[in-house]
C-alpha cells in the first residue's frame, strides 16, 4: 500500500488554498497512525519492558514523515510531563505543527514513558539513515551554482537518503534571498532529474568537506564537459 502524503499546513491555510481535501486525508491518516502506535505499544509491553522489535513495519506503513510528525505533536502537547526525556522534547520543538483545535485527535494516548521509549527507537532508525542536517551546511545567501541539501521531510520515504538530498541549484529567484520569488531550479546530483523547490525546502549550502567524493567527481566532470564546448571568445565549436 502506498503511503499517503503528509499535509503540513493548518485547516485555515488549506481552506485559503483550496486544499481542504488534502488536509482532511492527511488528518485522517495522522489519527490512524497515532492509534497504530498505541496498539503497537500495548501489544509489545510486557514484564515492565517495551519491546520495539517490529517498529520497521510501522515505518514502512506510514513513513518517517508522518511518524515523526505524530510523535512530535504528542511530545509538544506533553511538554510539562517529566516522564519524557528532555532530548526528545528538544527534538519535537524543531517540528512546526499548526495549532489546530483538533491536534489532540492524533496525540498518542499511551503511557508517556512508553511513548518516550518508542520515540527513542524511531529516532534511532531515522538517525541510521545518515541524512544531512543543518550542521552540515552553511547559511550562504546565494544558492546559484552551489550544492544544496534538501530537508529530509521534503522527500518521499523511498528517497530519504543523503544522496537524494543533494541538489545543484542553477537558477531561480529563490537563489537570491533579497528577491521576492522563492523558486530554486536545478537538478538532483544522484540522477540528474531537473525540477524546482522553494528556498525554504533547503537546509542550506553543503560544506565542501561533507560533499561525498562521487558528487565532487560528477561536478568536476560536468565542469570539464562544459569547458570543452567553449573556445576563445566564447564561440562554441
Amino acid at each position: 500500500m502506498a503511503q499517503k502524503a503528509l499535509y503540513r499546513w493548518s485547516l485555515s491555510e488549506a481552506q485559503k488554498l483550496g486544499e481542504v481535501d488534502l488536509w482532511r486525508e492527511s488528518y485522517k491518516e495522522n489519527c490512524t497512525c497515532a492509534r497504530a502506535i498505541e496498539d503497537f505499544i500495548a501489544s509489545h509491553y510486557a514484564d515492565n519492558c517495551l519491546n520495539t522489535d517490529g517498529v520497521e513495519e510501522l515505518i514502512e506503513r506510514f513513513g518517517f514523515n508522518r511518524l515523526n510528525w505524530v510523535l512530535a505533536n504528542t511530545i509538544q502537547r506533553k511538554e510539562a510531563d517529566g516522564r519524557i526525556r528532555e532530548e526528545n522534547k528538544a527534538w519535537a520543538r524543531n517540528t512546526y505543527i499548526p495549532n489546530d483545535d483538533i491536534r489532540w485527535h492524533y496525540e498518542v494516548d499511551s503511557h508517556p514513558g512508553l511513548t518516550d521509549l518508542f520515540t527513542n527507537r524511531v529516532r534511532k532508525e531515522w538517525n541510521a539513515l545518515g541524512l544531512f542536517e543543518k550542521k552540515h551546511c552553511t547559511d550562504e545567501g546565494d544558492y546559484e551554482g552551489k550544492v544544496l541539501a534538501l530537508k529530509p521531510s521534503v522527500l518521499k520515504h523511498e528517497y530519504q537518503s543523503p544522496d537524494f538530498q543533494l541538489f545543484y541549484a542553477t537558477s531561480g529567484f529563490g537563489c537570491d534571498p533579497s528577491k521576492i520569488g522563492t523558486a530554486v531550479y536545478g537538478y538532483f546530483l544522484k540522477d540528474d532529474e531537473h525540477t524546482h523547490f522553494r528556498r525554504q525546502d533547503f537546509l542550506g549550502v553543503v560544506d565542501d568537506e561533507y560533499i561525498p567524493d562521487w558528487a565532487k567527481e560528477k561536478l568536476e566532470q560536468q565542469g570539464s564537459d562544459e569547458s570543452e564546448d567553449i573556445t576563445i571568445g566564447g564561440m562554441q565549436q
